[in-house]
């Protein structure tokens, strides 16, 4: 059987004359999208004339076909419609229970930007409170570890620390080592032109210890262990592990943040430690082939040209930082739905919500300790 595409016409101008719906109105029809296109425009431009609208002579006339005319005509029925009784019956249940128009304009109207950014202000709120919680439960939790050692999820916190850990080493050093080769040239070219060689050993000791060795650890750890952290308790959602956790009446905190929040906060700092050893291994390579200092001038100079308030600030703030990206990833993964489409969703926003608050706290820490190490 022949299937004709759904069309509109009008068999003359004027007020009298209806709009009549020929050929398949169904949703295999409608679905395609050439189709669609091509009856999107017409209906808007009928809507807007009034007349009269003949459904008759639709053929296999479904709920998708009902609904695109109850959003062209503006959520009312025409006052002058021809429908036999199955059709008008579709109209009835699509009018109870369609909501609103999306054939209108998303950017109509000016009220709805301020709906918008009132809806995100909300979900803002709502995660910045469920943090919050978050941070309270994962020091309730810390108490009972310090009365009850023995109770403790240490084997969960051994094999998280060892994959958040040891297992992370290769990339930080790989990065961490390109990352100083490439300063120490750049360097080198402005350096060279004051005849300023050897401050290089200060500028990289520095910046590197300071701030781009434990920053740049955490940034690779964010994508690596928080991106992790969000899929696996995510996953435990959509396979109803958490709520059987519940049934059984063990703590989410207890058995899932903790640990995890417990092996960043060790790992961070000496995953940090060892980023910087290679960049700073790195900068000692290109300094020695670009500028002609030597490995051994650069190591006998070091200690005199940083702080070691420098390397000690270092390592106090990639705790937080690995505090921060733990909390984050888990409370995505707490916040993902039962579906594959929300797992991906969180995943992304913990890795993107773990950078963000790194360099939000690592510019804390520079402002509030601007003046120690130097």
């Amino acid at each position: 059987m022949q299937q004709h595409y759904p069309s509109l016409e009008r068999d003359a101008e004027g007020q009298g004359a209806p709009w009549r719906l020929l050929g398949c109105w169904d949703a295999a029809m409608l679905s395609d999208r050439k189709v669609w296109r091509q009856l999107r425009g017409t209906l808007r431009n009928a809507a807007q004339t009034p007349a009269a609208w003949d459904l008759t002579q639709a053929e296999r006339f479904d709920h998708i076909a009902a609904q695109l005319l109850w959003y062209a005509w503006g959520g009312r029925e025409p006052a002058d419609l021809q429908a036999s009784q199955a059709q008008r019956a579709i109209l009835e249940r699509v009018a109870r229970f369609t909501p609103t128009d999306p054939l209108a304009d998303p950017d109509d109207t000016w009220l709805k930007g301020f709906q918008k950014i009132g809806q995100l202000s909300l979900n803002g709120m709502t995660h910045a409170f469920k943090m919050l919680a978050l941070v309270g439960q994962l020091l309730i939790d810390m108490l009972k570890v310090v009365r009850q050692p023995l109770r403790g999820p240490w084997h969960d916190f051994s094999a998280h620390l060892f994959r958040m850990g040891a297992q992370a080493l290769p990339i930080t050093a790989l990065v961490g080592f390109l990352i100083g080769v490439v300063i120490a040239y750049l360097l080198a070219l402005q350096l060279r032109q004051f005849g300023a060689d050897a401050f290089i050993v200060n500028i990289l000791g520095i910046s590197l210890t300071r701030e781009l060795g434990p920053l740049l650890a955490a940034i690779l750890v964010a994508g690596r262990s928080g991106s992790a952290i969000t899929a696996q308790i995510g996953v435990m959602r959509v396979n109803e592990e958490l709520d059987a956790m519940r049934v059984m009446g063990i703590a989410h905190g207890f058995r899932l943040v903790l640990p995890r929040a417990m092996a960043l906060a060790i790992a961070m700092p000496l995953v940090s430690l060892w980023t910087t050893l290679a960049a700073l291994l790195g900068g000692i390579w290109a300094s020695d082939f670009a500028l002609g200092v030597s490995p051994a001038y650069f190591l006998e100079s070091l200690p005199d040209a940083v702080n070691i308030a420098n390397l000690w600030l270092g390592m106090a703030k990639s705790v937080v930082f690995g505090l921060a990206i733990a909390l984050i990833g888990c409370h995505w993964g707490l916040w993902v739905q039962p579906n594959t489409e929300s797992l991906g969703n969180g995943t992304t926003a913990s890795v993107v919500t773990s950078i963000t608050a790194v360099i939000v706290i690592d510019a804390v820490f520079a402002i509030i300790f601007r003046n120690v190490g130097f």
